[in-house]
């Protein structure tokens, strides 16, 4: 007799399961991880795809493993090409294997005249893009630094920080993500 497959627990399922077994309050959390509890409780309910930055900060303020977190969204990942897209981007993982590591690259690419909706990243480390084909905006903290083909950008990821396509065609972007 074939075996039945457990039925897939989402990602926001996972954090909000987590979150609940340690007793932690969504505004709680939110104010932990800087972002908004509307945002989180968004999340939660599989209405955002969160960027990696945001998963490792819930892991790290939730004392977990991102790996807890990730491992299910790697696995269909996988199946997937490691990719995700939203509304004004979409990014590959280059580094599928390096879920357990400091270090991740990413194929982002940004659709015309876009930037990321809602969210605003920022978590501990640093990040490096490199601008494959197009033209962006990088805001960091309140300054908006333009990045066009061939030029690179480096900063503290742990600033505010938003991309935006300046452009009428797609941009695409290696990005370079380094967590302590």
């Amino acid at each position: 007799m074939a075996k039945k497959a457990a039925p897939s627990v989402s990602l926001g399922q996972r954090v909000r399961k987590m979150r609940e077994e340690q007793d932690i309050s969504l505004d709680a959390l939110a104010h932990k991880i800087g972002y908004s509890p509307e945002y989180l409780a968004d999340l939660e309910s599989d209405k955002v795809t969160p960027p990696v930055g945001a998963l490792i900060q819930i892991s790290r303020a939730l004392k977990i493993d991102s790996g807890s977190l990730l491992s299910e969204t790697k696995k269909k990942a996988r199946k997937a090409g490691y990719s995700q897209r939203t509304k004004a981007y979409s990014y590959e993982n280059l580094t599928p294997e390096s879920a357990d590591k400091h270090l991740w690259a990413y194929l982002i690419t940004l659709e015309p005249k876009q930037e990321h909706e809602r969210v605003v990243f920022k978590h501990e480390g640093e990040e490096f893009l490199y601008v494959l084909d197009g033209e962006v905006e990088v805001t960091v903290g309140e300054t908006p630094h333009t990045v066009q083909i061939g030029e690179a950008f480096h900063f503290d990821s742990s600033k505010e920080h938003q991309l935006k396509n300046l452009i009428d065609t797609e941009s695409k972007l290696l990005v370079v993500v380094y967590t302590p």
